[in-house]
């Protein structure tokens, strides 16, 4: 018993000195990312201007013949093969 005593009464002075003493009260500044963007961007006057060269409008390119059959045919492939599947899906399982 005396051991329990012991065992319990030393957890509670370790758990006790683990406490800190900051007062609870006092205002806690965040750290962050944020605030040092804030500081990063105080100083700036100046306005933005824009870029002449992303005004540039995009040139559509079409496909070239080599891409076209390519992509036919994996069409053609992908089709086969949702088509074999769906056989397989209409027989009976071996017995």
């Amino acid at each position: 018993m005396k051991f329990r005593i012991a065992a319990v009464a030393a957890t509670s002075l370790a758990l006790a000195a683990c406490g800190s003493a900051d007062d609870a009260s006092t205002e806690a500044e965040a750290e962050t990312v944020e605030v040092a963007a804030d500081e990063a961007m105080a100083p700036v006057e100046e306005e933005p201007v824009a870029d002449p060269a992303a005004a540039i409008e995009p040139v559509e390119t079409a496909p070239s013949a080599a891409e076209a059959a390519s992509v036919e045919a994996a069409g053609d492939s992908a089709a086969a093969t949702a088509e074999a599947a769906m056989d397989a899906m209409g027989e009976d399982p071996p017995e």
